[in-house]
Order: C-alpha cells, then sequence, then structure tokens
C-alpha cells in the first residue's frame, strides 16, 4: 500500500491527508477483492417484518461491496479517477424502514421489489475557517472569506429503495426488474386486504448476492465426511463448493444349485471422483443400491442394486450361477461396471463352484463372502459391494446343493 512522506520543516499540504485516506481504501478494496472477488456481495440486510406489525418492513444494518470508480468526482484537491475500477464497501449502521400498500381491489395481490445499490456522496457541509495572509491571527470564514459551507466527509453506504410490482389477481402477480446498476434483495407479497406483513410474505430475491458463508466456517481439504448406506439426500454444507465422492454398487448373491455347489456373486463396481462447482443449499439425491438377497430355492443368484449420486453410477454385480440343470461347474457372477467418475472400477466376479470338492464360489471382493465346502450355506458377503458365497452340496450318489450367502449393500462415502 502507498504511502506518504512527510519531511521535518516541510509546510504541510491537505494532500498529506487526503492521499493516506485514498491509500487506504485501495488498500482495503484490494485485500476485499482478493477474499471476496470483484462481484456485488451483500452481507447482512435481513429483512423482518416491523414490531408491533405493521404494512412496514424494517431491512436491518449490513453492507454491500461492488465494483466502482475510484473516485467519480474530485476528492478535495485530488482529480477524479473514473479509470481505475476498485471494489468499495458501502455500510448501514442503522435499519431502514419501507411502508408498503395492499391492492385496492379484492383477490388481487402485489409484489415489491426491494434492491440495493453502493453509493457513496460528499456531506457534512462545514463553514471551515481558511488563514488569512494579511492577517493570521483573525482567520477567514470559509474560501476568501465567503462564508461557503463545504462538504468534510464522502461517505459509502448501501442505498435502498423498494420498487412496486402491479396490482394482478393473486397467484399471477409479477415482480418488477432489477433496475440497472442495482441487485435485488427480497421480494414483498402484498395480498388485498392485508394489514400486517409477516415472515411467510417475505422471500430472498432470485439471484440475490448474500455471502453464504465466512472464515470460521471453512476447512482445509476434505475435512468432513458422511456416510450413506442407505438412500437418501446430501445438503451441501455452508462453505463447501467441491467435494469427493466414492461409490460402490451393491453385490450379488451366489447362486444356488439343487444338486451341485453355486457360483459366487459378483461385486459392486467402484467408482471415485471429485466434483465441484457446488453451491451451499443444493440437494442431491444419493441412491445406494442393495445386496442381492440370498436365494430360498434353486436358482441364480440376485444381483445387487446400482448406487449413484451426482451422474456417477456403480452399478451391482450379477448373480452367481444355479439353479436344477446338470453341467461341470457353476460359474461365478460378473462383477459391476462403474461411469461418470475420474476413476471408474469394475467389481471382481465371483468365482466358479468346484464340483468335485462340493465346494461353492467364493464371492467377487474385497469384503466378500467365502464358499463353502458340504451342504452348507454360502457365507454372506461381510462388507459393503462384496459378492456373497456359493453354498456347497453333500457327496455321494445323490448329492442336494445349499443356498448361497446375500450380497453385501452399496455404499456412498462423501468426504468434504
Amino acid at each position: 500500500m502507498d504511502r506518504n512522506i512527510v519531511y521535518p520543516g516541510s509546510i504541510p499540504q491537505d494532500s498529506d491527508i487526503l492521499y493516506p485516506n485514498r491509500n487506504a481504501m485501495i488498500g482495503i478494496a484490494a485485500l476485499t477483492a482478493a477474499a471476496l472477488g470483484t462481484g456485488v456481495v451483500v452481507d447482512g440486510l435481513a429483512c423482518t417484518q416491523a414490531t408491533p406489525a405493521s404494512l412496514t418492513v424494517v431491512v436491518g444494518p449490513g453492507s454491500i461491496t461492488q465494483l466502482s470508480s475510484l473516485d467519480a468526482t474530485a476528492y478535495g484537491s485530488l482529480p477524479a479517477d473514473v479509470t481505475d475500477q476498485i471494489v468499495k464497501t458501502g455500510i448501514n449502521l442503522q435499519a431502514v424502514n419501507f411502508v408498503l400498500g395492499a391492492p385496492a381491489s379484492s383477490g388481487q395481490a402485489i409484489n415489491y421489489l426491494i434492491e440495493a445499490a453502493f453509493s457513496e456522496t460528499d456531506t457534512d457541509p462545514v463553514v471551515l475557517p481558511y488563514v488569512n495572509a494579511a492577517n493570521p491571527s483573525q482567520a477567514f470564514s470559509g474560501p476568501n472569506n465567503a462564508g461557503t459551507a463545504q462538504n468534510t466527509q464522502r461517505v459509502q453506504r448501501v442505498q435502498l429503495q423498494v420498487k412496486p410490482g402491479a396490482a394482478e389477481p393473486a397467484g399471477t402477480q409479477t415482480t418488477p426488474a432489477v433496475d440497472t446498476g442495482w441487485v435485488g434483495l427480497y421480494v414483498v407479497t402484498v395480498n388485498y386486504g392485508q394489514t400486517t406483513i409477516t415472515a411467510s410474505n417475505i422471500a430472498v430475491a432470485p439471484g440475490a448476492p448474500f455471502l453464504q458463508y465466512k472464515l470460521p466456517t471453512l476447512r482445509p481439504g476434505f475435512a468432513s465426511m458422511q456416510v450413506f448406506t442407505s438412500s437418501g439426500n446430501f445438503v451441501v454444507p455452508n462453505g463447501v463448493t467441491t467435494l469427493r465422492a466414492e461409490l460402490t454398487g451393491g453385490g450379488a448373491a451366489a447362486g444356488y444349485h439343487a444338486s451341485m455347489p453355486g457360483g459366487g456373486g459378483g461385486a459392486g463396481g467402484k467408482v471415485i471422483s471429485i466434483i465441484t462447482g457446488l453451491t451451499p443449499g443444493q440437494v442431491i439425491p444419493v441412491f445406494v443400491g442393495a445386496g442381492g438377497a440370498a436365494l430360498t430355492s434353486p436358482g441364480t443368484g440376485n444381483n445387487g442394486g446400482n448406487t449413484s449420486f451426482a451422474g456417477l453410477v456403480a452399478s451391482g454385480g450379477s448373480g452367481g450361477a444355479g439353479g436344477t440343470g446338470a453341467g461341470i461347474s457353476n460359474a461365478g457372477g460378473a462383477g459391476g461396471v462403474a461411469a461418470g467418475g475420474q476413476l471408474n472400477l469394475p467389481g471382481s466376479d465371483g468365482t466358479d463352484s468346484i464340483v468335485v470338492a462340493c465346494r461353492g464360489g467364493d464371492g467377487g471382493g474385497p469384503g466378500n463372502g467365502r464358499g463353502t465346502s458340504g451342504q452348507i450355506q454360502g457365507v454372506a458377503a461381510p462388507s459393503y459391494g462384496g459378492g456373497g458365497g456359493g453354498g456347497g452340496c453333500s457327496s455321494g450318489a445323490s448329492p442336494a446343493g445349499a443356498a448361497g450367502g446375500a450380497g453385501g449393500g452399496g455404499l456412498v462415502v462423501i468426504e468434504y
């Protein structure tokens, strides 16, 4: 930030005071732009109903940050500068009240738009004392002793105004357009016969540039985690615009054969990706695929369900082979696939059964269920996305198979 140099014994100039003020404003503007950018940002300025209740709304203290000329008019003896643009902040320390009116005709409603803009004005005029060179002990009153009052402050404020729409049948009324150079903050709806404003009548205007989060809510890297083992919704927290998602599809159940060991179920696919461009408060559906349920009668194992989130898909594994037909062995089910991510990993296939050993195939892993030997039900997948293990069969002239194990359910892990 620039600084003035003043020397001992030199005659002070008015610019020795004006330049530090301007330079401080430029330095603060640079820091503000680095933190908030150069777009319009509004903080505070909450709109509430008046107390006691009436047709008055109150816009509380707050600020607006907006790109503006360095100085649109001369600042004391410093010339105007409309070429250089900096971010300026207007601050209101006091609330502003607006009195609204209800429409005159039954069944009608009006939408009022409350909009804001940065405002910079010179104010607080004072008749200042000036040096009288002819008689220094007798000061002039104003420049050239003319008694003229001069502004002594350049203030930066939030300019607020209310803009009424047309009265129309309730439900069809429209909100007036935002004026050039202004930003819409709130829409207040007033119906015929209404005598008080309530919170339900006040809505934030679409695209209002309110500051969504502050430094204490920011986190370094991915510091928090949310885990979904069943379907639901992920609500983007304040301060979050980027996240890391890991999805696993449901694992499939093993096959169940009437007289032979069953094939192992395939594992669910897996996708890993970074997702950007999120908006705090955004609701993103999460669908978690179920694991394939174990069979209660001979047949091919149930497939695992698909898992999806924000355009990412991890499909479930395919069930292991089973049934009643004769064959050398029962094949393991195929693993699920993945799509949409930066890293798309197919799930492992379940393994084939081993008839001569009367042993069922293992499920696809990791987190897979183990195949069993003898007429024992296959082991269910103990972890997310794993395939169920195939049941074995008894030996002898009339072997009998056993049911296969269930697949593991899908999973969604979100880090932010």
